[in-house]
């Protein structure tokens, strides 16, 4: 029988919002790929990779695609022996309400990127110059 839909729809609800502060050992990751059966690598601030676990209330009602941030409880599994290096307990959803709080890591902020007057002209969504126009 399916989970009832309240408690998909207070799962969901529970990512919408970010919490008001992180723990020690949480911190927030970019996920750079799955690798199957519920675990993902995810990329720290740092620069460092860690496997990571989708924590039980997650599984089959959230869908966490490439490049998008996780909050990773990296104690969580410290006392099993195994390759894991923490487990996902949230994962961001409305990342405009994410990127406000005092905790985002400075590495994953948005790079504006602001084209120069005095550069040429982009020439991305135009066509290329045809023969005729150079006789």
């Amino acid at each position: 029988m399916p989970r009832p839909k309240r408690n998909i729809l207070a799962t969901v609800q529970d990512t919408l919002t970010p919490p008001d502060e992180l723990s020690e050992s949480q911190a927030i990751a970019r996920v750079s790929k799955a690798a199957g059966k519920n675990l993902y690598i995810a990329e720290l601030p740092g620069g460092k990779s860690i496997l990571v676990e989708l924590v039980a209330k997650f599984r089959s009602t959230i869908w966490i695609k490439r490049g998008g941030y996780v909050v990773v409880d990296v104690k969580a599994l410290a006392d099993r022996e195994n390759k894991l290096d923490g487990e996902i307990v949230n994962v961001v959803r409305e990342e405009k309400e994410w990127r406000k709080m005092s905790y985002w890591p400075k590495e994953f902020e948005k790079k504006q990127t602001y084209v120069d007057s005095d550069e040429e002209e982009s020439t991305v969504g135009k066509m290329p110059p045809s023969d005729s126009e150079e006789d």
